[in-house]
């Protein structure tokens, strides 16, 4: 089947239709926003997060939870969340996605919701604030990835056939971690000195595994 059936859209009508909607702000209008109450809100999955940085004081809430997270009637709803006249102002990497979800945040009677035109990428342009993710500067809603331990685990495998044939130390670590904070311990040691150490995290986390001391430092 080639012909749109009847009555639907494509993504493109969707997209116009929602940024119809919206009173977009520049990265200098959202940044000033957020300085007198308005609450920037970044939904950018992990990887992104980790290859490119994040957003000082913005809250991370992944896309498939943004509606429970921000819905005032959710029973999922994050602690702040206690009323429609929150000014929540979207952002993802480019400013394609952000106007859809905040879109569907007006939906649910959040009528000041908005996102940010150009995305990360026009606020990283614009020279505003942006940290690395291991400067854990944001807020990580229930359910989002951390990009902190993202990036630790991709620096790794980076590395790992480099580190082949070296004797070096290599600590092996897996753990499986729910909503509270608790302590990875390394499981497996090779090499002629251990550089094993214990990682605390307070995110919660899936799983952690392959991650060499001598690539990465975590806090504990």
């Amino acid at each position: 089947m080639t012909d749109r059936p009847e009555g639907t859209w494509s993504i493109d009508e969707i997209l116009a239709a929602a940024r119809d909607r919206l009173a977009r702000l520049t990265p200098a209008e959202a940044h000033a926003a957020c300085a007198v109450g308005a609450t920037l809100i970044d939904i950018r999955p992990a990887a992104q997060r980790a290859a490119v940085g994040e957003i000082p004081g913005s809250v991370v809430i992944e896309r498939n939870h943004l509606e429970w997270r921000l819905d005032p009637a959710s029973d999922s709803r994050l602690p702040w969340v206690s009323g429609y006249d929150l000014r929540p102002i979207v952002i993802c990497m480019e400013g394609y996605t952000s106007s859809l979800a905040a879109a569907a945040l007006q939906d649910l009677g959040l009528d000041r919701a908005t996102d940010v035109a150009g995305g990360y990428q026009a606020w990283r342009q614009a020279g505003l604030p942006t940290a690395r993710p291991d400067e854990r500067s944001v807020e990580i809603a229930p359910g989002a990835g951390p990009a902190f331990l993202t990036g630790l685990t991709r620096a790794y495998s980076g590395r790992r056939e480099a580190r082949a044939a070296s004797p070096a130390v290599r600590t092996i670590t897996a753990a499986a971690m729910t909503g509270r904070s608790r302590r990875i311990r390394p499981i497996f040691r090779a090499g002629p000195t251990s550089l094993a150490r214990t990682v605390a995290r307070t995110t919660p986390l899936t799983i952690i595994a392959s991650v060499s001391w001598e690539t990465i430092s975590c806090s504990s």
